[in-house]
C-alpha cells in the first residue's frame, strides 16, 4: 500500500467511498490509510502555513452528550480551519432525548447543517442519525468506539515508526471504547494487539471476534492477557486509559484496586522494546493508570498525539463534507 511506504500522495480529490464515520470496522485498510494520509498532509501544510478552505461555506452540527475538552476544541477549530464553521449542541440545548425522537432530530438538523458529530453514550444513536439524516454523521465516541482517538493515534505511530506492519501495541486497562477501537484499527493494518486486563474486564466479546477476523486477514493478532508484564512485553507501543470512564464514577474505588498492577510506570514499560513510545488519549489521571516519569518522560508522544486529533479529523471532515 502506497502509504505504508511513505508516499503521501492521497488527497482531497481522490475518490472516498465513505458517507459517514460510525466505526473503523466500516472502513477498508486503503480508506484508513487515505485518511491518515491527507491528515498528514494538511498537517504538514499547515505548519508551513498553507491554508485549506475546504469547506468554505459548510456547518457542522456538534452534539454532545457526553462533555469533552479535546473533541469539541479539535472539531470546532478544524472546521474553523477548514473554512466553515461549527455549532455546539450540548443536551440542555436540544431535544434529543427528552421527547423528540433520534429520527426528528436527524431529519431536522439535516435541513440545517452540512454534517452531524456526535459524542454520546449509545452507539446505536450514532447510527439511528445516521440512518435517518441526510448528512454525513461522525462519532466523536460512544461507549463501545471511539474511532475519531483511534486515526488520530495511528497517524502519530506512522508519525514514529514509519510502518504498522508487524508493530504490537500494548493496552494496559479496562476493555473499553478505546480497547475496541484500538483492536480495529491495528487489526485491519497489520498491527499486533495484546491488551494486559483484569478478569472481568475483557473486551466485548463479538467486537474481539471481529478484530480476530481481521487479523487473519492482515497477518496480525489479536490476544487478550491478564498478566500485564506479558502484555507489554516487546511492544513497540504502550497505551492506557482511565479506569473510570464516564458513567463508572460509583466503581472508582473499586477500580483502584483491581486495576493497580495494571499500572504503566517505569518497571512495567521496562518490559518494552527500548525505542517503544508510551500514548493516552487523555485526560489522564496521574498516579493511577500512568506516573509522571512515563507520561511526561522522554518516550511520551501523549500531546503529539493529542495534536493529531486536530488534523486527522479535519481529513475525516474534508473527506465526509465537501460534496462533489
Amino acid at each position: 500500500m502506497m502509504f505504508a511506504n511513505g508516499n503521501l500522495k492521497a488527497g482531497i480529490d481522490k475518490p472516498f467511498s465513505q458517507k459517514h464515520l460510525l466505526r473503523l470496522q466500516d472502513y477498508s485498510p486503503e480508506e484508513i490509510f487515505h485518511v491518515l494520509s491527507l491528515g498528514m498532509k494538511l498537517k504538514n501544510e499547515r505548519k508551513n502555513n498553507i491554508e485549506h478552505p475546504l469547506l468554505k461555506g459548510k456547518n457542522l452540527a456538534m452534539i454532545f452528550t457526553k462533555s469533552s475538552t479535546r473533541t469539541r476544541v479539535s472539531f470546532e477549530v478544524a472546521m474553523t480551519q477548514l473554512g466553515g464553521s461549527a455549532l455546539f449542541l450540548s443536551s440542555a440545548d436540544i431535544q434529543l432525548g427528552r421527547g423528540e425522537t433520534i429520527a426528528d432530530t436527524a431529519r431536522v438538523l439535516s435541513r440545517y447543517v452540512d454534517g452531524i458529530m456526535i459524542r454520546t453514550f449509545k452507539q446505536s444513536d450514532v447510527e439511528d442519525l445516521a440512518k435517518y439524516g441526510t448528512v454525513p454523521v461522525i462519532n466523536g465516541l460512544t461507549d463501545l468506539y471511539h474511532p475519531c482517538q483511534i486515526l488520530a493515534d495511528l497517524m502519530t505511530i506512522y508519525e514514529e515508526k514509519g510502518s504498522f506492519k508487524d508493530l504490537k501495541l500494548a493496552f494496559l486497562g479496562d476493555g473499553n471504547n478505546v480497547a475496541h477501537s484500538l483492536m480495529i484499527g491495528c487489526s485491519k493494518l497489520g498491527m499486533h494487539f495484546a491488551i494486559g486486563c483484569p478478569k472481568g474486564y475483557e473486551p466485548n466479546q463479538d467486537i474481539f471476534e471481529m478484530a480476530k477476523k481481521n487479523a487473519e486477514k492482515s497477518g496480525s493478532t489479536i490476544e487478550i492477557s491478564h498478566d500485564p508484564v506479558e502484555a507489554v512485553k516487546d511492544a513497540d507501543v504502550v497505551y492506557t486509559d482511565v479506569w473510570a470512564s464516564m458513567g463508572q464514577e460509583s466503581e472508582k474505588e473499586e477500580r483502584k484496586k483491581v486495576f493497580s498492577p495494571y499500572q504503566v510506570n517505569s518497571n512495567l514499560f521496562s518490559q518494552a522494546k527500548p525505542d517503544a513510545i508510551f500514548l493516552h488519549c487523555l485526560p489522564a489521571y496521574r498516579g493511577l493508570e500512568v506516573t509522571d516519569d512515563i507520561i511526561d518522560g522522554p518516550n511520551s508522544r501523549v500531546f503529539d498525539e493529542a495534536e493529531n486529533r486536530l488534523h486527522v479529523q479535519k481529513a475525516v471532515l474534508a473527506l465526509l463534507l465537501k460534496g462533489d
